[in-house]
């Protein structure tokens, strides 16, 4: 499957299927969310809560392909991520494109 963030992809020729979405909502456990909230106060990088972004958009993106591929698609392109705070310590993330089929392999 090929993964674009452009509205092509060069030298193919493209037939549009439709839009497909992934997304997933996670948090991290009350002890790291503690820790993490003393780190705030001397600043630097969270890396638990990097870490837990880092696996929800590969997560979110794992669903989007597996929409895609079900649907019979060869690629995903002008895909874009998005982030929201559901809650203290959980965040969603939504990944959306469009599924298209390769007519010149």
């Amino acid at each position: 499957m090929i993964l674009v963030n452009t509205d092509y992809i060069s030298g193919k020729e493209l037939e549009t299927i439709t839009l497909v979405k992934g997304s997933t909502i996670q948090s991290k456990h009350i002890g790291s969310d503690i820790a993490q909230s003393f780190k705030t106060i001397v600043g630097g990088e969270l890396k638990s809560y990097n870490k837990m972004m880092d696996d929800a958009r590969a997560l979110a993106t794992k669903r989007m392909v597996a929409e895609a591929t079900a649907l019979g698609a060869d690629a995903i392109i002008n895909i874009r991520y998005a982030s929201s705070a559901v809650m203290q310590g959980a965040a969603e993330i939504i990944v959306y494109g469009t599924a298209v089929k390769i007519l010149n392999k």
